[in-house]
């Protein structure tokens, strides 16, 4: 895994944040560069884990699903094992180490009221390095923070991007689904396993997992994709990108204005998730920004010129154990 990319390596990064399955031609002609010097760039990213490609499941697609955001005050010389062993479980999608290195934040998508009740009242009682925690279930992800650059790419290059590529994560701002719902047979629950280890696997690929033919194969990832069945996403430190501050917020704001506000900050650029969730703050944020002169010009002038905001509580990410479902190597 790389300590640093050049200009031309965070470009390629940033365009595969927005669509991970791009092809290099769609790419070079987005970036302006040649097939040649993506593919030269691209791939030893992929060969050596610094890029890393998957899809999440949405919860909206399977009713079953809890989405839980869970932080969890630890015993400091216990948080790191903590950590680990959160991201060891597959119903993790990110887990973070915060503030002073004591409290951990996740994200978990929990198969039913079972799954959570047994996290909840038998899993963290039963662990002692765990001091307390609370739970907050997202009730609305804002889906248009998903596309988000590092404002790495001009607008002119982001628009070509998702007008070229139809199955690129600008497919999710829209408000609402394709009216078409997917199939959700064997079939597409082991497209969706083979596209969780490997988001950029061919359709070949796909096909022999599968027992589809690649056509059949591709139309099926397409509808999965467009259905908002799951959503593509490519892993990367963004400290790579030159995001060397990431911070999550908990802000509280007027109910009336929860939808707006949500809608509004999910397209900052700084905004790399945005979700209304249960409990005293109702509007979690995940900020990613160059240092802290920009994580306090975003808190000032961004977040202080919403009216309708009545507290904010900052917490730093200090370290990563896991993201969009992928744990972090060195955990």
């Amino acid at each position: 895994m790389r300590h640093s990319l050049d200009e031309t390596d965070r470009r390629i990064a940033a365009a595969l944040l927005i669509a991970p399955r791009a092809s290099w031609r769609t790419l070079a002609h987005c970036l302006d560069l040649s097939e040649r010097t993506v593919v030269r760039r691209a791939g030893p990213l992929y060969a050596d884990g610094t890029l890393r490609a998957t899809v999440v499941r949405s919860p909206v697609r399977f009713p079953g699903l809890i989405p839980l955001a869970l932080r969890v005050r630890c015993r400091p010389n216990r948080v790191r094992a903590v950590a680990a062993t959160l991201a060891r479980r597959p119903d993790t999608v990110w887990v973070d180490v915060l503030g002073g290195g004591d409290e951990i934040s996740t994200i978990l998508h929990l198969n039913g009221p079972e799954a959570r009740n047994t996290l909840l009242l038998r899993d963290l009682p039963a662990t002692p390095a765990v001091a307390s925690w609370t739970s907050h279930t997202l009730l609305r992800v804002f889906p248009t923070s998903f596309a988000w650059s590092g404002d790495l790419l001009s607008d002119r290059e982001t628009a070509l991007l998702r007008s070229t590529d139809p199955l690129s994560n600008g497919v999710l701002s829209t408000s609402a689904p394709e009216p078409t719902e997917p199939l959700l047979d064997a079939p597409s629950i082991e497209l969706i396993e083979a596209l969780s280890a490997n988001g950029r696997a061919g359709y070949t690929e796909l096909a022999a997992r599968t027992g589809l033919s690649p056509l059949t194969a591709r139309r099926r990832v397409d509808a999965l994709i467009r259905g908002w069945v799951v959503r593509l996403a490519t892993e990367v430190d963004l400290a790579l990108l030159g995001c060397h501050a990431e911070a999550l917020l908990w802000l509280t704001v007027s109910p009336g204005a929860l939808n707006a506000t949500g809608e509004a900050l999910s397209r900052h650029p700084r905004v790399r998730f945005a979700a209304a969730t249960t409990g005293p703050a109702n509007l979690l944020l995940a900020v990613a920004v160059t240092d802290l002169s920009a994580l306090y010009t975003f808190l000032t002038e961004t977040i202080g010129a919403l009216d309708r905001i009545t507290t904010i509580e900052t917490t730093p990410i200090l370290a990563t154990a896991k993201r969009t479902g992928l744990t972090r190597p060195a955990w």
